[in-house]
């Protein structure tokens, strides 16, 4: 992190103003970590063919060309083509072996489900309601439709597919311990009272597709601890040296 403790004074306030302080820190912060990651060859000249074929240019030396009369240095337009791979190469080495625990942590977030949701104030009106859906002499949607005085009523009491977390706590459990097409009966939370029916529950699985976006959180969760560290030392330094430098 030399770059950044090296920086002048005025030059940082400027980054600052614009908001730019905290994006090229964490960019640092990227680069130190993920810089000597190995690329394959193959990896590395698909990654410039991809490049080549959105410029229209012929050939690699005709695109740097270009980059250079637009002011663009072509190893710094290098760098930002191949650090995508780069942080893969990074994250998959460091952080996959960490990615089941991760996935376990956070399955309830992953977890989705589809319900039909029904909510009223009337504790009454909400019994009224579940016993005519449960014995049959209305359908969920019409009367959701009709009755229900949240935003599910435009879409006929259907919520989802949603992470499960996503509903209130005490609805999330009922969802999560309920079976398919299982009415449940009224209950309350806060001021209304709730009938609700889970219609379908998707369990996250755990794979490698999984496995690369666990990894790949756990990675951006370290650049932003590393970011925010970084930060307050620069600016606990920056305050120090404006203190020994103020006129007595």
């Amino acid at each position: 992190m030399q770059a950044l403790t090296a920086l002048d004074p005025q030059a940082i306030e400027l980054l600052k103003r614009h908001n730019l302080w905290q994006q090229l820190v964490r960019a640092e912060v990227v680069a130190a970590a993920v810089g000597q990651e190995a690329l394959s060859q193959e990896e590395t000249e698909q990654a410039f063919a991809q490049q080549l074929e959105r410029s229209g240019h012929d050939d690699l030396a005709a695109l740097e060309q270009h980059l250079r009369d637009q002011g663009i240095n072509p190893e710094h337009w290098r760098w930002q083509v191949l650090l995508p791979l780069r942080v893969r190469a990074h994250y998959r080495r460091e952080f996959l072996s960490k990615a089941e625990a991760r996935f376990l942590e956070r399955k309830e977030r992953l977890d989705r489900v589809v319900y039909s949701l029904l909510r009223v104030q009337d504790g009454g009106l909400a019994r009224e309601l579940y016993l005519r859906i449960s014995g049959g002499e209305a359908n969920f949607a019409d009367l959701a439709h009709r009755y229900a005085e949240g935003p599910e009523r435009n879409t006929k009491g259907i919520v989802g597919p949603v992470p499960l977390n996503q509903a209130h706590p005490a609805l999330a459990e009922r969802l999560r311990t309920s079976t398919p097409g299982t009415l449940l009966a009224p209950f309350q939370i806060q001021e209304w009272w709730l009938v609700a029916r889970l219609e379908s529950y998707t369990p996250a699985r755990f794979d490698d597709s999984v496995a690369e976006q666990m990894a790949a959180e756990l990675f951006e969760e370290w650049v932003q601890q590393e970011t925010v560290g970084i930060l307050k030392r620069l600016n606990q330094a920056s305050d120090h040296t404006g203190q020994q430098t103020s006129p007595a």
